[in-house]
């Protein structure tokens, strides 16, 4: 599965972004995960098509909503309340197949988007 990633940006703190990440084809779940200079890459926020679960990490719970559009089988994620600690490289993923369903765990997926920058500036 190619996955196409798109929606990054220079926003203020507490402004709003949506990220969207197409993918060329049926998924068993997708997620967000970012990196930021010098640091690990870190999960954010994954969907299982399967039942429309949804799982956030702790640090955006309440701020960002991942939806998905499963006739275009394009992601979202809508970014509100942005903190300057949001800044980093925001790269979308695929699992392509499963049954049980690990979304924090990088290493489940087998599909990488492209990365879009998001900057939050004070």
């Amino acid at each position: 599965v190619q996955l196409q990633a798109s929606g990054g940006g220079l926003v203020q703190t507490g402004g709003s972004l949506r990220l969207s990440c197409a993918a060329s084809g049926r998924t068993f779940s997708m997620g967000w995960f970012r990196q930021a200079p010098g640091k690990e890459r870190n999960f954010v926020a994954a969907l299982r098509w399967t039942g429309d679960s949804t799982y956030y990490a702790d640090s955006v719970k309440g701020r960002f909503t991942i939806s998905s559009d499963t006739a275009k089988n394009t992601l979202y994620l809508q970014m509100n309340r942005l903190k300057l600690e949001d800044s980093a490289v925001y790269y979308c993923a695929a699992i392509s197949s499963g049954s049980g369903w690990y979304p924090m765990v990088p290493q489940e997926y087998d599909s990488w988007g492209q990365g879009t920058q998001v900057t939050v500036s004070s």
